[in-house]
């Protein structure tokens, strides 16, 4: 529909009056007695009865055409042209032209002109284009402004006719109050309510009309001024608007507003001030600002009362929690102190036994032989077993839940016991032989007591569910274990087989990583990272990785666990001799990264903490958690940090030999079978280093198989590790073996250690070329390679057959050193366009590689069933609440600033009638877009890398997010009320408080999604830069001018659009009357409709949930770098 048909439908449907008004009051135009009150008073109302039973059909009629900026037909209509609460104005215009008044109000077709020419038309208003009764040869006074003419006494008009426009020429007379008559035509039409259309009066001085402004023809002496002449747009008739600080009740009536009310323009009645608002006499608008300090001061209260009260929570819990620790630990340490003492007082009775026995036997020299054999059956087996049996019975009743017991052999006959005795040592000798020599038993063996413990460790007639009782548990047990190292500390084999087979220790399944010829080239530029490194790793014993830099060390311990990607893998990897992949163990295994990867708002029991809920079984009891965490604490020398803030860059926290072992104890808590570490001594001193390598040994007593890159260890260390893979330059392995041997290797070729010297410097300075092998050796560090190949009778490469010539076999075939000289020479002989194809080709297999890696689904085969997503959620949830908490000081610093942008931009970008308050609307959607972006910007882009640790360890990558984002949801719902009650309160525009709260809060959760996914797929740097330049270019782009289609389909691409748009129309509905057609012509010019606040909202809402999911879904596909 074009403009001006959208234009003439609407107005003249508004005017629908007119039509049937002359019909109405036809039959009192033969009286004359228009001054009696009573028969005047009788014809106004039986007038204004008839037209108000055509509300229905009117409002029918507006509805279609003017939909856009019509939200309610009926209640428009009543609030623009509804005087039933006073007539005056009808009742004056029937006396004054002699119930002539039919003849001089507009027909359709003078409404439609009038209006259409005003819309079609972008300049003055002030007059209209030629038409029938006003043209160069027909100029009568009537078509001067606020003047009107009557039709002849014999002609009979229809109000109907909306094509012909009646001649309009006779008994021009000024213009009736209550009426506006425009310059270029000769009739009246009604002013509507929340105008003041009195009858102007001459300003001598200026030679206008006041107060229309308009001026008297000249050369016509007898021409006075008229009524109203112009209703349009705010801007463009201001004064036919009833001026603020007065209200019109009627069109013909202004009353200034009174002390205690304020009244805006356009205003039909005063409006009461609230209490606490200030409101002067005549006054446009009250004072409110109290109450946005008021709000703001509730909201800083309610800030304080939950920041303090949470912090207080948790402070209290945690000094409870740390209180019954403390007498749990006392207690356990008492009562291991009382069975050691209980234990010497044994000994003791024993040697005075024996003593006694001697005696005796001398006295009884007959029967020396029976007492000698019963002494040592009752002494060294029944009775000291069951004593101790008894005592632990009685205290474990007290302090902790009994243990099933594994010596059942002790309840048993004598005779039957001797058996066993006699039986015993073979099968034990049997299980020893099948741990050295066949794995498969090891790890049936494994298998089989892991169901076993996972029931022993709590037990089922005594139930825990107190702190107390938890930790009376769990150190109970850790003084137990330490009493059992005390009594192994040499860890001799049968040592270790005596733990391994005790069921006070927690056995876990068992994972050998065997690999053969493992090559790992980098794609693209081909280049090798490992070369032919063939070998395995055990459970149970302490692989250490050495080399120099550059031997692909941190490269092989990926290439083990999977996590190498941008290279050619070529080779075997077998997990316990069969050819599976090693994600399908990803809940059993550990990662440690060289860099130290842990929350540093968390404190270290807290980071544990989580990890351990996280990635130990979802059945496992609570106290036996307790356990595994406290266990880790004492054993990595942590108790005394336990509560500190492990610390960032920016705020100190632990030292930083503390936060290595704390990044250690994240995958020790998890109970790992298979435990990686990536340098975890480097920054550590020799006590520090110590202590971790006691806690991994205890580990490897368990069946763990620990693997882990160490540089240049000490001596101490260095023999506390049972193999070594030493890596040359280039990836390529000098020795893999027991590191008891690798001295033997290497002065098997010559190659011996200095005095004073350390062994694994020496072999590093030698692989480094610093250090060279005596002359007498005849020994090259390049040839150590190879000797280790053909020391274990592994096939040579090709290339490296040249070095290998000397010690053992002929080149064969042709040159390699020549072949890949040629291959390199046609490599440089690439164009600049072939060198450039090949780049981009490898950088898109790499992410391929990275998307494919990041997709990958294996069958789990670790047999482990942590917590699900949702569980998981819960314990995302407290984690980042607390993380939140500690932040409490860059909250409130986001907060301050909403709070200042919004005072500002209440006091500078005034509401402006003529826009609905746009502009103050634009500044707000750009500043609060920018703001609340970059501090959503905090929620991922601080947190990547632990994200991919966890993540990488088969933690729920939907809980992570989905705990942030309802977080952040705190944010989404307090920050609009800390930006409102300033901007609000400053402002004052006439939507209501909710409205705006309502829109703002769907603005800031819609910016929240795109932070998000600006967070996860750009760096910390640009992601702030677009973040502010965004919100400034999409709502330029939103509100230029819709000339063309593409401009406008852009601008509804555009989330700012959607959030102005919800702004301006719930402001827009306030405004009627009066105030209908600058609402019509403002929402047109915008392309607004008031209909679509729902649907504004709605797509808000679906933009950030379509922002979300783009953001999850880059997090879970392009990770690392």
């Amino acid at each position: 529909m074009s403009r001006g048909g959208l234009t003439g439908a609407l107005l003249s449907s508004v005017f629908i009056l007119l039509f049937v008004l002359p019909s109405l009051v036809q039959f009192v135009q033969c009286q004359d007695e228009f001054d009696n009150p009573a028969v005047l008073s009788l014809l106004t109302q039986v007038v204004y009865s008839r037209l108000s039973n055509l509300t229905t059909g009117i409002s029918a009629e507006i509805s279609n055409p003017s939909s856009f900026c019509i939200l309610d037909p009926e209640d428009d209509w009543n609030r623009a042209f509804n005087f039933s609460s006073n007539l005056d104005f009808l009742s004056s215009c029937i006396q004054k032209t002699k119930g002539d008044i039919t003849q001089r109000v507009c027909t359709a077709a003078e409404v439609k002109f009038y209006f259409g020419s005003f819309f079609e038309r972008s300049q003055s208003t002030n007059y209209l284009k030629p038409n029938k009764n006003c043209n160069l040869t027909s100029w009568v006074s009537g078509c001067e402004p606020g003047w009107a003419c009557s039709i002849g006494p014999n002609q009979e008009v229809d109000l109907k006719n909306s094509q012909d426009m009646p001649a309009r020429t006779r008994d021009c007379q000024a213009c009736c109050e209550g009426f506006f008559c425009p310059h270029g035509i000769t009739c009246m039409i009604p002013c509507p309510l929340g105008s003041y259309c009195p009858l102007s009066t001459l300003n001598k001085a200026t030679g206008t009309c006041e107060p229309y402004l308009y001026q008297l023809p000249p050369g016509q002496p007898n021409h006075t001024c008229g009524g109203a002449n112009i209703w349009a747009d705010v801007r463009s008739s201001r004064e036919l608007f009833c001026s603020a600080g007065s209200y019109c009740p009627t069109t013909t009536q202004k009353i200034p507003c009174g002390s205690g009310h304020y009244c805006r323009t356009g205003s039909t009645s005063e409006k009461r001030c609230f209490k606490l608002a200030s409101c002067n006499p005549n006054t446009a608008n009250q004072n409110i600002h109290a109450y946005g300090i008021m709000l703001i001061a509730a909201l800083i209260t309610l800030l304080l009362i939950i920041y303090n009260c949470s912090d207080q929570v948790l402070t209290t819990r945690e000094r409870r929690l740390a209180k019954s620790r403390e007498t749990a630990a006392r207690s356990a340490r008492e009562t291991a102190k009382a069975r050691e003492r209980w234990k010497y007082a044994k000994d003791v009775a024993k040697k005075h036994a024996v003593g006694l026995q001697t005696h005796l036997s001398r006295t009884f020299s007959r029967k020396k032989t029976v007492m000698h054999s019963e002494k040592l059956k009752i002494l060294g087996q029944s009775k000291p077993e069951t004593d101790d049996d008894l005592y632990q019975s009685e205290t474990d009743d007290d302090l902790y839940p009994p243990m099933h017991s594994s010596t059942s052999s002790a309840a048993q006959k004598p005779s039957t016991e001797s058996k066993g005795k006699e039986k015993e040592p073979s099968g034990l000798m049997k299980m020893m032989y099948a741990l050295e020599d066949d794995h498969d038993s090891y790890e049936d063996f494994s298998l089989e007591s892991e169901d076993k413990n996972t029931k022993h460790d709590m037990p089922k007639g005594k139930e825990i569910h107190t702190h107390s009782q938890i930790f009376k548990y769990a150190y109970g047990q850790l003084e137990k274990e330490k009493v059992l190292q005390q009594q192994n500390k040499d860890l001799t084999f049968s040592g270790v087989i005596s733990m391994a087979t005790n069921t006070e220790f927690r056995r876990r399944r068992l994972i050998e990583v065997a690999f053969k010829d493992l090559t790992l080239t980098l794609k693209g530029k081909k280049k090798q990272l490992l070369r032919c490194v063939t070998g395995k790793i055990m459970p149970g014993r302490i692989t250490a990785v050495m080399g120099p830099s550059g031997a692909g060390k941190t490269t092989f311990l990926s290439a083990l666990v999977g996590k190498a990607i941008g290279c050619t893998t070529t080779g075997v990897i077998l997990i316990n001799g069969k050819n599976e992949s090693i994600h399908s163990y990803k809940k059993i295994i550990g990662f440690v990264p060289q860099d130290d990867i842990v929350h540093g708002n968390l404190t270290v029991e807290e980071n544990l903490w989580f990890s351990a809920k996280c990635r130990l079984p979802a059945k496992l009891p609570k106290p036996d958690k307790v356990l595994v965490v406290e266990r880790v604490i004492d054993s990595l020398g942590l108790q005394a940090v336990r509560d500190s803030l492990v610390g960032t860059v920016e705020k100190r926290g632990i030292s930083g030999g503390q936060r290595k072992r704390v990044n250690v104890g994240l995958e020790m808590v998890m109970e790992p079978s298979l435990l990686i570490l990536d340098e975890p001594t480097s920054g550590l001193d020799s006590s520090s280093s110590l202590l971790l390598l006691r806690a991994l040994r205890r580990e490897a007593l368990e069946g763990v198989n620990i693997c882990m890159v160490v540089h240049q260890p000490s001596y101490t260390l260095f023999k506390m590790f049972d193999d070594l893979v030493l890596l040359a330059k280039g990836g390529l392995t000098v020795y893999h073996g027991s590191v008891k041997k690798v001295e033997e290797y290497f002065a098997g070729l010559g190659i011996n250690i200095p005095e004073r010297v350390n062994p694994p410097d020496h072999f590093i300075d030698i692989l480094e070329g610093i250090v060279k092998p005596s002359a007498s050796s005849g020994v090259s560090y390049k040839e150590l390679p190879v000797r280790w190949m053909l020391h274990n009778g592994y096939p040579v490469p090709p290339d490296m057959k040249k070095n290998a010539a000397g010690l053992a076999m002929p080149p064969v075939g042709v040159n390699p050193t020549n072949a890949l000289s040629h291959a390199d020479a046609g490599m440089e002989e690439h164009s600049f366009a072939g060198e450039l194809w090949q780049d981009v080709k490898c950088n898109v297999e790499l992410q391929r590689d990275k998307i494919r890696h990041n997709f990958l689904k294996s069958k789990d085969l670790s047999n482990r069933r942590t917590p699900g997503v949702f569980q998981q959620y819960r314990y995302f949830l407290g984690r980042v609440g607390k993380q939140r908490l500690r932040e409490a000081r860059i909250q409130a610093i986001d907060y301050l600033i909403l709070l200042l942008a919004g005072a500002c931009l209440g006091s500078l970008a005034k509401v402006s009638d003529e826009t609905f308050g746009a502009l103050g609307y634009t500044y707000t959607v750009i500043s609060v877009s920018l703001l609340c972006k970059i501090a959503a910007l905090r929620s991922f882009s601080l947190d990547k890398l632990h994200y991919w640790r966890e993540s990488a360890s088969g933690m729920s990558s939907l809980a992570y997010f989905l705990s942030k984002d309802t977080i952040d949801h705190f944010n989404t719902v307090i920050k609009p009320v800390v930006y409102l009650s300033m901007f609000y309160f400053f402002n004052n525009p006439r939507s209501s408080f909710t409205d705006n709260y309502i829109v703002l809060v769907c603005l800031v959760y819609c910016v929240t999604g795109i932070a998000y996914a600006l967070a996860i797929f750009l760096e910390p740097g640009p992601a702030q830069l677009c973040s502010a330049l965004l919100p400034v270019v999409l709502t330029l782009i939103a509100t230029q001018p819709k000339d063309n289609n593409v401009m406008k389909n852009l601008a509804k691409l555009c989330y700012t659009r959607w959030a102005l748009e919800a702004f301006v129309i719930s402001n827009a509905q306030r405004y009627y009357g009066v105030w209908l057609i600058t609402r019509c012509g403002s929402l047109l010019q915008s392309g607004y409709n008031l209909h679509h606040w729902s649907l504004c909202i709605f797509i808000l809402i679906l933009i950030g949930i379509v922002s979300r999911l783009i953001a999850f879904f880059g997090m879970v596909t392009f990770q690392r770098k």
